[in-house]
């Protein structure tokens, strides 16, 4: 199976059908940044019915006092989560710009798998030291680069994971943006280079969310 034909096959679900079942209650058009895509977003603090974006943030933060107690970089083991801090650590001096396409560019290195295959489950969001270990699907690269950049200190309310329809593939699909310098960065696992929104024709957002808040889209 080619990286293509996998893309094609995986993301297909993400989200889809809670959005519909929380669809509907949220607060009010709003956005100090730039619209996704060219939508109109309703804005939403309820964020109880993610179970999947929740869990991951929760068990990220279990995984990190994990790796402090037990993970060591040797000969037997590469221990990927103590590179990836080390990563973090030499590009935190860059300027913002080039820590969103050094952080985009190392994630994006990892290979693709496909839920079904990777953990026999339809759809799962896994935290950075399961994506490290078992590769992933397009959320979790997205996933890995939210948290990647929050702790290189930018602020969550400047992020957010995008769930969306690939109007060229006709598949769900999820993607990291970053609002920087009054643009909406996209970072994408299908896309070498951070560019922005405006210049990607083939995306309608579902819905996007950080740790704050989601967002409906509407065309």
């Amino acid at each position: 199976m080619t990286g293509k034909q996998a893309t094609i096959l995986g993301c297909a679900v993400i989200g889809v059908a809670l959005l519909m079942a929380v669809g509907g209650r949220h607060a009010g058009a709003t956005s100090e940044h730039p619209r996704i895509f060219g939508s109109i977003e309703v804005r939403s603090s309820k964020l109880q019915k993610f179970r999947k974006w929740n869990g991951v943030i929760a068990r990220y933060e279990s995984d990190t006092l994990s790796v402090r107690k037990n993970c060591r970089v040797t000969k037997r083991s590469r221990c990927a989560m103590v590179q990836w801090r080390a990563f973090l650590k030499n590009i935190a001096g860059l300027p913002r710009r080039a820590q969103v396409e050094k952080v985009n560019r190392y994630l994006n290195k990892l290979i693709y798998i496909v839920d079904p295959v990777n953990y026999g489950k339809r759809d799962y969001w896994a935290t950075p030291k399961q994506f490290f270990n078992r590769n992933g699907d397009c959320e979790d690269y997205a996933i890995a680069k939210y948290i990647s950049l929050r702790k290189l200190g930018f602020r969550i309310d400047d992020m957010r994971i995008v769930v969306l329809n690939d109007l060229n593939l006709k598949i769900a699909h999820a993607v990291l943006v970053v609002y920087l310098d009054g643009e909406a960065l996209i970072l994408d696992n299908q896309i070498a280079q951070v560019i922005n929104a405006k210049r990607i024709r083939h995306y309608k957002p579902i819905y996007s969310i950080n740790e704050r808040n989601w967002w409906l889209h509407r065309s």
